[in-house]
């Protein structure tokens, strides 16, 4: 996990929303790992970790993959 929160967005318009935050003991928080917004008709997901970075097994990174694509579905 070297260097995870290397290309975390660290300032970002209002209409950005971060997500989730993550952090080491004893390091600030880091929460632009995972940041989204709404424009128009769609919705923008953007993540800073990769998945074999974060999920060496791959079943978590599958799962983060599905449900990023599913959040622009209507409800």
């Amino acid at each position: 996990m070297q260097e995870r929160g290397l290309y975390f967005w660290t300032e970002f318009d209002p209409k950005y929303t971060a997500l989730l935050g993550m952090h080491d003991p004893g390091e600030p928080e880091l929460d632009g790992g995972l940041v989204y917004t709404h424009s128009g008709k769609g919705t923008y997901i953007t993540r800073a970790s990769p998945s074999s970075a974060s999920c060496p097994k791959a079943s978590g990174a599958y799962r983060l993959f599905v449900n990023l694509l599913s959040a622009s579905r209507p409800r």
